[in-house]
């Protein structure tokens, strides 16, 4: 199970090639693919600011192809927990990140992205393209 993260879907809907031959990979190696709802609002607050109709419909489109996540009680308080330890350290990431991975956590999803700053949180399994 894998679950793709705001950058991987970006470059997926900018048909980047390496991020298409990728996700086709995962397609027939993975039993599932995954996004998070905090995903979809990224996505969503960047078509609203290009007041891009065409790009909502294929957010749309990408969200009826994969399973969508949810932030429950357990996502949140992990997501909680991520964000302590890394502030605590002095690493401290985008609270929109630390919610996208304890959602991939709390579900053992792999996270698939091209943020490096994700390989800092024990315990979440990253594939960094």
């Amino acid at each position: 199970m894998t679950c793709l993260e705001t950058t991987f879907l970006i470059d997926l809907l900018r048909g980047k090639e390496n991020v298409n031959n990728l996700k086709e990979e995962l397609e027939r190696t993975e039993s599932s693919l995954s996004i998070t709802p905090i995903s979809i609002m990224e996505l969503w607050i960047g078509a609203t600011i290009k007041s891009s109709d065409k790009e909502k419909e294929r957010i749309l489109a990408l969200i009826d192809a994969v399973e969508v996540l949810n932030f429950d009680v357990e996502s949140a308080k992990e997501a909680g927990e991520i964000d302590v330890s890394l502030t605590k350290q002095g690493m401290p990431i985008e609270i929109t990140d630390v919610m996208i991975a304890g959602i991939a956590k709390t579900h053992h999803e792999k996270l698939v992205t091209r943020d490096a700053h994700f390989a800092r949180i024990p315990g979440l399994r990253v594939l960094k393209y």
